[in-house]
């Protein structure tokens, strides 16, 4: 397997969370997206880890932080859900360029859907499908493997579910042989950073594969073990009390320096990453930005 290097640097700006920074001009939505900038060398890449669900307040907020949607080089989509896909076609016209390159799972295509109370398509919508997104022309890269991005920066690839407590908790189904089943959500990746001197930072969209899966996965790809940081949507919104204290005992004790979690992570979770990691643990906003270096 090929390793992915090491950055210079690592700048991770919060364009979308369901939160804003306080006194800010930010808009917020259910939904996450964030802009890398990872550095190595005299190369540098821009990388959108997911794009909400609400493509003109992403706009706006790029507009506010100065940010040109030209500059990005590739897009990761972390899972199917609405909430981190919706609008990617729009986003990748406006962005404009041929040699962008777009980062999925190659189930992240397939039916999905909820049947309560009523049947409602969460996935990817109609105008985010594989037709549309090829019409546009960009480079489609469909991958159950890690994909390095950059010296330094590599997708998870689909992650191997190992621990007996993480179970996709969302009741949402697929369609196999024209039969409704259990959706198992495979297509979940994460994008794993790579920095000279900090090592591991670990991206996540919503954790649906587990985060400590995500995180024991990103250590075994990688071959590295000092986890510097976590961000993004750890899915334990609607978790037990004994599973939150799981999650958050395991990534302690993996000793992780930095965890910053929103979106579907849910305030009881929140609390006991604060309870147990003190100022090593805030919770997420649009406008943050965490710089690796």
């Amino acid at each position: 397997m090929e390793r992915p290097g090491a950055l210079d640097s690592l700048k991770i700006t919060v364009l979308a969370d369901d939160c804003v920074l306080y006194e800010s001009p930010y808009l917020g939505q259910h939904g996450s997206s964030f802009l890398l900038e990872g550095v190595s060398g005299r190369n540098t890449k821009r990388i959108l880890v997911d794009v909400g669900q609400n493509f003109e307040a992403l706009l706006y907020n790029m507009r506010a932080m100065d940010i040109s949607p030209s500059v990005i080089d590739a897009i990761v989509l972390t899972h199917c859900h609405y909430d981190h896909t919706q609008g990617v076609a729009r986003l990748l016209k406006e962005i404009g360029r041929k040699d962008t390159q777009l980062i999925v799972h190659p189930d992240i295509f397939r039916p999905h859907f909820v049947t309560e109370p009523h049947r409602r398509d969460v996935g990817i919508q109609p105008g985010d499908s594989k037709v549309e997104i090829e019409n546009i022309g960009v480079k489609l890269s469909l991958s159950r493997d890690p994909v390095v991005i950059m010296p330094g920066i590599m997708t998870t690839g689909e992650v191997k579910r190992r621990t007996e407590f993480e179970k996709v908790t969302a009741a949402v189904k697929t369609m196999e042989n024209g039969k409704v089943v259990d959706d198992l959500m495979l297509d979940d990746i994460s994008v794993v950073a790579n920095i000279k001197g900090k090592e591991l930072v670990i991206v996540t969209g919503c954790s649906h594969a587990g985060i400590v899966n995500i995180t024991n996965q990103a250590m075994q790809i990688t071959g590295r073990d000092r986890l510097e940081g976590i961000i993004g949507g750890l899915h334990l919104i609607e978790s037990p009390d004994a599973v939150i204290n799981r999650t958050v005992d395991d990534l302690f004790n993996l000793n992780v320096a930095r965890i910053s979690a929103g979106h579907c992570t849910g305030f009881k979770a929140q609390a006991a990453f604060y309870r147990v990691f003190g100022e090593r643990f805030s919770p997420l906003r649009t406008g943050m930005q965490l710089e690796y270096c």
